[in-house]
């Protein structure tokens, strides 16, 4: 929540301030239910996705979330009958592999964690195409930053309740935590800033390179939050995880590397 607000905010600064982008507005409500429902598939993919991580590593959760490029390829052919070479097919059968040994290797596997971090990245992957659609359908097409900015305030509209329902007193733990430590106010401050940055750095690259790129760059930090959370946070890890790992990040490089060749 504290991240939509903070995109809300700084996305309309950028574009009623600032100017960066000509401001669009919302031409019908099918238009208006449609980045309803992209907020609220958002809402899911991000709550599931934390929840998520009650109950299972860092790492583990990345290497599920490798398994997004699988789910956005049934969905991108479910729902625009997009259909890749059977190249790019082929190389998603070791990305779902890697997970499957992970899973049996994960000393910290939980059933109800994998389960919802499965839904959180099956939304992420809806997310992604029911994007594509609404950013390329004649119309009623935004830019990416004008999306952002109708998004975020429905997106704070959805996470509010959540957060009052599914973290008791929220507000009253926050504050005695600032109280005991006041560089917690300025870390959720700096954190819900950089949510920001991160959406228009998504739209810059995908802008001034493609798609692709973005993808694989997000690979690439995929596999980075493997290192680091195995790191910082010592999460026991088997042999047999680590193989599933690998072989998940060389699922989804040769996965990207078919996607180039089909292109």
């Amino acid at each position: 929540m504290c991240h939509m607000t903070a995109c809300s905010l700084f996305s309309y600064v950028a574009i009623a301030w600032l100017k960066v982008v000509p401001l669009q507005s919302i031409r019908s409500r099918v238009q208006f239910f449609k980045i309803s429902a992209l907020s609220l598939i958002f809402c899911v993919s991000v709550v599931f996705g934390n929840v998520s991580l009650r109950y299972l590593p860092v790492s583990f959760n990345q290497a599920i979330g490798a398994t997004t490029p699988f789910y956005t390829a049934v969905f991108a052919y479910l729902m625009t009958f997009k259909r890749e070479a059977w190249l790019t097919y082929l190389t998603l059968v070791p990305v779902v592999t890697g997970v499957v040994i992970a899973s049996g290797g994960e000393p910290s596997f939980h059933l109800f964690g994998f389960m919802i971090c499965v839904a959180a990245t099956g939304a992420r992957a809806l997310k992604s195409v029911l994007q594509g659609i609404l950013l390329s359908s004649e119309g009623e097409k935004l830019n990416s930053m004008n999306l952002l900015l109708y998004m975020a305030p429905m997106a704070v509209v959805f996470l509010l309740p959540a957060s009052l329902i599914m973290e008791e007193n929220v507000i009253g733990t926050t504050m005695a935590l600032a109280r005991d430590d006041v560089k917690i106010i300025w870390y959720l401050l700096f954190n819900s800033s950089l949510a920001y940055f991160v959406n228009i750095a998504n739209f810059l690259v995908t802008k001034h390179t493609s798609a692709l790129t973005l993808q694989v760059l997000g690979n690439a930090k995929g596999a980075v939050a493997v290192v680091v959370s195995i790191l910082i946070f010592r999460n026991p890890v088997s042999v047999t995880g680590m193989m599933g790992y690998a072989l998940t990040v060389c699922g989804v490089v040769l996965y990207s590397e078919a996607k180039k060749q089909s292109k």
